[in-house]
């Protein structure tokens, strides 16, 4: 492979920005300083710059807590994306796994391991998600028991998994559900004949967002976060 496209593939320089780096003497193969950036190079180099050891990162895993009027995609024309609060190398490669709503706040986690996030993911594995819901309306005394039976939904053929609702205040509730459906959160409670003022996604199976995270901030997860997710 080329210098200026192993550098690139692992920093956030361009490859002409590496071709500048390259002619400062800021890079080194196996510790002689390169100025060719068309240089043909192998795995088994050691490749620095400014000094500094480059190599493919390993897996990521971020846990990140989302403010309001972010989108959860890679891009986007008209509002600003989860990945504009990452300030990290090769954030493009990232993904997150589990959306919010443009309107909903709480616990993003986003990867670059396909396989890690598609047990978070997939409908196959029923990976439990925690939110905190304000309501407009005071919730019914039987809507317990209607969500752990399942809910008939607006043009669905079945209803929702059973899912647990817990009754914090007369308008605040707490409701976990193991499914991923369209807008399912809010479209419980409307099927109820109640609206959802404020949601916030507290927890996404055993992780849980970090109460020091201020929204728009993130960290990496833990080794035992990580491996919660089988």
């Amino acid at each position: 492979m080329r210098l200026d496209k192993a550098v690139s593939q692992v920093t956030d320089l361009s490859r002409s920005d590496v071709k500048k780096a390259a002619k400062a003497e800021r890079i080194t193969v196996n510790d002689k300083i390169t100025t060719n950036p068309a240089a043909k190079i192998s795995d088994a180099d050691a490749i620095c710059l400014d000094g500094e050891p480059l190599a493919e990162p390993g897996p990521r895993y971020i846990m990140l807590h989302k403010p309001l009027g972010h989108v959860s995609a890679s891009r986007d024309s008209e509002h600003p994306t989860v990945l504009d609060l990452i300030d990290e190398p090769n954030k493009h490669k990232l993904h997150v796994a589990g959306r919010l709503d443009i309107d909903t706040t709480g616990l993003v986690l986003l990867t670059d391991d396909g396989q890690w996030s598609h047990r978070i993911t997939s409908p196959r594995h029923h990976c439990d998600k925690t939110y905190y819901a304000h309501l407009a309306e005071r919730i019914s005394d039987n809507a317990v028991e209607k969500f752990a039976k399942g809910i008939w939904l607006d043009n669905e053929k079945k209803r929702t998994r059973p899912a647990r609702l817990e009754i914090l205040y007369a308008n605040e509730v707490r409701v976990t559900i193991n499914e991923g459906r369209y807008h399912q959160v809010k479209r419980m409670f409307a099927a109820l004949g109640n609206r959802v003022l404020e949601l916030h996604r507290e927890r996404i199976g055993d992780i849980e967002l970090d109460e020091e995270l201020e929204p728009g901030d993130y960290r990496f997860l833990t080794e035992e976060e990580i491996a919660s997710v089988q």
